[in-house]
């Protein structure tokens, strides 16, 4: 009976996955195509101050816990490796100047576009981690693994400034795995189980929002005579970090 039972959903969600590979792929084309000046501008950028590599890229754990390796803007300096920390804090020495501007408007990550259209990952899901973290998926997080990772979702916008939460003193990686990790696990498990199409495309405008709305509406407010300001809004990350459990977990 059980098998039956699987079967039926199986079958059901097949027709979601697809539709969902089908707006992956639509989207990503045309996101290339339509940010193909950017991507070069970018490009030049990053080759005019520090030479190449342009790219950078990382092995991190797929759908299924399938290791995938995903591409991003070079944003560290040229002589850094994987042997650093494997989060990127504030003022980080090793970011280059271009580095920052596309640390904070999120330009580094754009070649991810490639791993959505290679099927690598999807517009919307789970933040992928990289292998330093594997250990965490554990304790019913390992079902966050039966998701394809995603460029966008609830935790890439509610945690966009994570690196402001990070411990002044002492092991941010183990800060990340036990309170970090767990608080963007939670939200996860809450979500994708759930997500439907409208939802997702939801975080993707909502995303949109953040690379183009925010900055501008910055701007106009630092522009403001009377210097009016807003509490960043990566400060809903605290929030809800505040409320998370320990556990044994980016970028």
């Amino acid at each position: 009976m059980s098998e039956l039972a699987n079967t039926g959903c199986a079958r059901t969600a097949a027709p979601a996955l697809r539709l969902r590979r089908l707006v992956d792929i639509l989207c990503a084309g045309t996101a290339m195509v339509v940010f193909l000046p950017i991507f070069l501008l970018t490009a030049l950028a990053i080759w005019t101050e520090g030479g190449r590599p342009i790219f950078y890229s990382q092995l991190r754990l797929g759908l299924n816990g399938l290791p995938f390796r995903m591409y991003k803007f070079r944003k560290f300096r040229a002589d850094c490796d994987d042997r650093g920390s494997p989060l990127t804090a504030m003022n980080d020495d090793r970011m280059t100047t271009i580095g920052r501007v596309l640390a904070a408007f999120k330009l580094d990550e754009f070649p991810q576009l490639w791993n959505i259209l290679r099927g690598d990952m999807s517009f919307v899901g789970p933040r992928p981690e990289t292998l330093a973290f594997a250990d965490c998926f554990r304790n019913g997080f390992e079902k966050i693994l039966e998701h394809k990772p995603g460029l966008v979702g609830p935790c890439q916008i509610l945690f966009r400034h994570e690196n402001t939460l990070f411990p002044q003193d002492g092991d941010v990686a183990d800060f990340y795995r036990k309170v970090l990790f767990p608080a963007k696990a939670k939200i996860d498990l809450a979500y994708y189980p759930n997500r439907t199409i409208m939802s997702d495309l939801w975080w993707v405008v909502q995303t949109a929002w953040i690379i183009v709305g925010e900055p501008l509406l910055s701007c106009i407010r630092k522009d403001r005579p009377d210097g009016r300001g807003r509490k960043p809004t990566g400060y809903i990350g605290g929030t809800l970090v505040s409320k998370a459990d320990g556990c044994s977990n980016d970028e």
